[in-house]
């Protein structure tokens, strides 16, 4: 009995350990200015459709629109951190998951989009 209780203990602490280490971070606009200020390695990738893309941008991004995603998983490396963003964090919530879902280790969703980065006054691409 006791035998079977420290073995589904285990299980769901694994299970528990599992699910923690494929989730996303979701951060705001002011802390992914400073993520992308600190850590030069950092991937921004936006997903937002190509004409808001075209309007204005964070540089350095990459557009990947969130209905292209799976096709050009390639274009998201692994084995570095990523910033996921688009409008207000809506879509790029969904892909954040998506990537965690494939395997992907340091992934951060802009929960405010480039919409809170505007507000906030930090620079953008046009």
């Amino acid at each position: 009995m006791i035998r079977k209780f420290i073995i589904a203990v285990l299980m769901v602490a694994s299970l528990a350990a599992t699910a923690l280490a494929a989730s996303y971070r979701n951060i705001g606009s002011a802390e992914a200015k400073a993520l992308l200020d600190t850590k030069r390695n950092v991937l921004p990738r936006e997903v937002r459709p190509h004409d808001d893309y075209r309007q204005a941008r964070l540089s350095g991004s990459v557009l990947i629109p969130i209905n292209e995603v799976e096709r050009r998983i390639a274009q998201i490396p692994k084995g570095r951190p990523v910033l996921i963003y688009c409008a207000v964090g809506s879509r790029s919530g969904l892909v954040a998951g998506y990537l965690t879902q494939r395997g992907y280790g340091e992934v951060y969703n802009m929960h405010d989009g480039i919409v809170g980065w505007y507000r906030n006054g930090f620079p953008i691409t046009r």
